[in-house]
């Protein structure tokens, strides 16, 4: 599957920002969907994830409370809400996609940058 992921740019800190991921394949909800990140100099990390039909979530510890990720499959899209977000959160985020019965996420998206300025 293709993702393509957007909604980066740059805001302050304390404001919000809603990354949108859309997936090329019409069995996009047979797929677990992934958000990740990389900030400079590190390794990329883990964020958010959502199961392909969109009841079971889960975050990173650093963005719970303060991410939601969420689904359309009627749109192929997967979403991340970001919220209260914080100069630590800076980092280039993609998407990802494992299918059903993977433990790894096998199709990537190009990356969207986010920067929050203090």
């Amino acid at each position: 599957v293709q993702l393509q992921a957007s909604g980066g740019g740059l805001v302050q800190a304390g404001g919000s920002l809603r990354l949108s991921c859309a997936a090329s394949r019409r069995t996009f909800s047979s797929y677990n969907m992934g958000w990740f990140r990389q900030a400079p100099g590190k390794e990329r990390e883990f964020v958010a994830s959502v199961n392909w039909g969109g009841g079971r979530t889960y975050y990173a510890d650093s963005v719970k409370d303060r991410f939601t990720v969420s689904r359309d499959n009627a749109k192929n899209t997967v979403y991340l809400q970001m919220n209260s977000l914080k100069p630590e959160d800076t980092a280039v985020y993609y998407c990802a996609s494992r299918s059903a019965g993977s433990a790894a996420y096998d199709s990537w998206g190009q990356g969207t940058q986010v920067t929050v300025s203090s």
